[in-house]
């Protein structure tokens, strides 16, 4: 999927994002301010999350329970400098729990990742829209 979209677009990205999913490990790339964790709240939210969403940048990984009684993990590895801290928290075992696992800065712990996650790419463009990349492994 390669699709531009704006703010007001985000609940149908989401939905479409979760129905065409092929992992439940997604990884979104994307500058700083690009809107990964607008994006991950509003899946959180499409998921039925009860919590608000936020970003887990000092904790490594937030854990959220959906009405279904699933459960969804979001990582932010944005501060991870070696990718040992992230083994440290067992990052394998959320991995491979069969539960969602959104990712932000995976670039920072690559050789942990599963290879056929879910890869998300997110870019500014003009007039606050983004364009957005899927790619499937």
């Amino acid at each position: 999927m390669n699709k531009n979209y704006s703010l007001d677009n985000l609940p149908q990205i989401a939905e479409d994002i979760i129905k065409n999913a092929q992992n439940k490990v997604l990884l979104f790339h994307g500058d700083m301010g690009v809107g990964k964790t607008t994006l991950i709240k509003e899946i959180c939210k499409t998921l039925g999350v009860y919590d608000v969403a936020h970003s887990p940048t000092f904790s490594l990984v937030n854990e959220y329970q959906t009405n279904n009684n699933e459960i969804v993990y979001h990582f932010d590895f944005y501060r991870i400098e070696h990718e040992e801290e992230a083994y440290d928290i067992g990052v394998e075992d959320y991995l491979y729990s069969n539960n969602w696992c959104l990712i932000e800065w995976p670039e920072n712990v690559k050789n942990l990742l599963p290879l056929d996650a879910v890869d998300i790419k997110i870019s500014l463009l003009e007039n606050d829209q983004r364009n957005i990349q899927i790619k499937t492994n």
